[in-house]
């Protein structure tokens, strides 16, 4: 078993210790858990990002930074090369996980939530069908709001996790923030594998993922982040992914994994997000993937492709 609490705990502590340099703060709460504030009060950084990226992989990938050329703009961009991708990518990094929690006299505390604790908690259909879990006596989850959250959400948490509440560990962030964007860039192979299960493809097929993805700017509210953030993996984000398997099943999906596969396809995010009425299950689901992808299958030795990146769209997202 991968120990994947364990292993993104400890890149939470080294995110904390330097929680002044990566401008980030950490609060103990009166139960003994650790938040990290990674951008609603402070600025954070784009280390913070790199090293909450990894957080949300449970150390199973590594993410660093590069430029990326496309036609005549130049992005500052998020390279992320994954281990284990079922365990990094699904169990871990994808943000399954509708934390919904009641509050005495104030509204419920929603967030969605990405990380290892997910895995813990053990719930989502999707753990369940892939045959995923972790035994840990800390949870460690990243959540993407503009709200900190209290010791009712630990609480919350740590029940559903079976970890006492001073073992849990809390990273915030919002979508409108430095860590927010690249965070959301990391998620660029992971976006290919949900895309694929949706399909019906086994991802246990998958063993290793590589992948690069823009830095959005960041908007001045979390609505415009959320589409500018999107447009940077929709329109501009690569995966490479090794598979073993037979060749075939990838023959049958492969034009179907990019995001030009999506009647949705060609509209900047924000406006159809606007257009469904803010609502993302209306959105069609086979929208949510990378640009562009490629697999290299090992039985045959060949390589499929499909997809590109569209730098005009980038540009009229990102760039405007």
């Amino acid at each position: 078993m991968i120990h994947m609490n364990e292993s993104a705990s400890k890149i939470a502590h080294r995110l904390a210790e330097a929680a002044e340099s990566l401008n980030i703060s950490v609060e103990k709460l009166a139960s003994g858990a650790m938040v990290i504030d990674a951008g609603i009060n402070v600025t954070g950084s784009l280390e913070a990002g790199r090293l909450f990226s990894e957080v949300c992989l449970s150390g199973l990938g590594n993410v660093d930074f590069c430029l990326l050329e496309l036609d005549k703009i130049s992005l500052p961009g998020i390279r992320v090369m994954v281990s284990h991708p079922v365990e990094a990518c699904m169990a871990s990094q994808y943000a399954g996980w509708s934390i919904e929690v009641p509050r005495e006299g104030q509204k419920a505390y929603r967030a969605m939530g990405s990380g290892p604790a997910r895995a813990l908690y053990g719930k989502e259909v999707l753990l369940q069908e892939l045959g995923v879990t972790d035994v840990a006596d800390t949870a460690v989850l990243a959540i993407e709001s503009h709200k900190l959250p209290g010791d009712e959400v630990v609480a919350w948490i740590a029940a559903k996790c079976g970890v006492s509440p001073d073992r849990v560990i809390l990273l915030v962030a919002p979508t409108a923030s430095l860590v927010g964007s690249v965070q959301i860039a990391a998620r660029v192979v992971e976006t290919g594998l949900h895309k694929m299960v949706e399909l019906g493809f086994d991802i246990r097929d998958i063993l290793s993922g590589f992948g690069v993805c823009p830095i959005a700017p960041i908007a001045k509210d979390d609505l415009g982040a959320i589409g500018r953030t999107n447009d940077a993996v929709l329109y501009g984000g690569r995966a490479w992914y090794t598979a073993k398997t037979d060749p075939k099943k990838i023959e049958g999906i492969i034009e179907k994994i990019p995001s030009s596969a999506s009647r949705d396809y060609g509209t900047p995010f924000y406006e159809l997000f606007r257009r469904y009425d803010y609502d993302f299950y209306k959105i069609d689901p086979l929208l949510f993937s990378p640009a562009e992808v490629f697999i290299n299958e090992l039985n045959s030795g060949r390589t499929f492709h499909a997809g590109r990146v569209n730098a005009d769209m980038l540009q009229r997202s990102l760039l405007s």
